[in-house]
């Protein structure tokens, strides 16, 4: 059973663990409404890490009938790894600034290929910053790494994963990980049909995490087998949350996107009335 120091690693101790020999640091900045955060990489990142795109190195958009953010292949996955300097038996920590979102998408789908030494900093670039850790500017240049992924299909990977049937069949122990307003349907400012998969809970990713981005320690959500949210990458919050509980739950890797990009049954305010 995973334990919270498996999963989470605090900005003291990742401080340590630079100290104390090779790690890969990779950058992973992402918002919805803002992408590509190369921009505020360059800005400004913790010494020797890489910035990793998660619309081009995290997903593959080529993939159709997958969502917003299709998996990437394993091939393509261990290719970008090694670009980013990642080798066989040096830690893996990842780090972002908005919500957990990129760090936990890039520890899911590292996992997922069968990398196991990845942890997220709790609390992010900000947990880092405030206990004094510094920054550097500009592009850091990665030595090219000699990681071999495990897995070539991430969906059926290391990490558990949800089809869309799969999904349905969980009824109320489908957890839905975006805001409480897009789960209802009131509001859909991505996808062109609002709702939720019928039967499943609202579990917003960001209620999981205390107010100076970390992760909270009182987590308890009973009978929760599979998550999703709008395109597999909040959900990965979910997942590592309760992860970092000893808890291993399935994940949806197309969520919202597909699922009302194949026409299903959509539950919410402008779908079921």
């Amino acid at each position: 059973m995973a334990t919270r120091d498996d999963i989470l690693i605090t900005a003291l101790d990742l401080a340590r663990l630079i100290a104390a020999g090779p790690v890969t640091l990779l950058d992973v900045r992402w918002q919805l409404a803002r992408p590509d955060g190369r921009e505020d990489y360059l800005a400004g990142h913790i010494p020797d890490a890489v910035y990793v795109s998660l619309e081009d190195e995290l997903s593959d958009h080529s993939v159709q009938g997958r969502g917003r953010h299709p998996l990437p292949s394993g091939a393509a996955l261990q290719a970008a790894a090694r670009r980013w300097g990642v080798r066989a038996g040096v830690p893996i920590v990842v780090y972002d600034d908005w919500n957990v979102a990129g760090s936990a998408r890039a520890w899911w789908i590292l996992r997922a290929a069968g990398i196991e030494d990845v942890r997220i900093l709790d609390g992010g670039l900000a947990a880092w910053t405030s206990t004094g850790g510094p920054l550097d500017t500009g592009e850091e240049p990665a030595e090219t790494g000699d990681i071999t992924v495990r897995h070539q299909d991430l969906y059926a990977g290391a990490m558990p994963t949800l089809t869309a049937d799969e999904a349905a069949a969980l009824g109320p122990r489908l957890a839905d990980a975006r805001a409480p307003e897009r789960f209802r349907g009131e509001v859909e400012p991505v996808d062109p049909v609002a709702g939720h998969i019928p039967g499943a809970i609202n579990l917003p990713s960001t209620g999981l995490l205390a107010d100076d981005g970390t992760v909270r320690r009182d987590i308890d959500v009973p009978g929760v087998d599979g998550v999703y949210c709008g395109s597999g990458v909040t959900a990965a919050v979910v997942a590592a949350a309760l992860a970092a509980t000893g808890r291993d739950i399935a994940l949806f890797p197309g969520s919202w996107s597909q699922w009302s990009g194949e026409g299903r049954p959509c539950q919410g305010e402008r779908s079921d009335g």
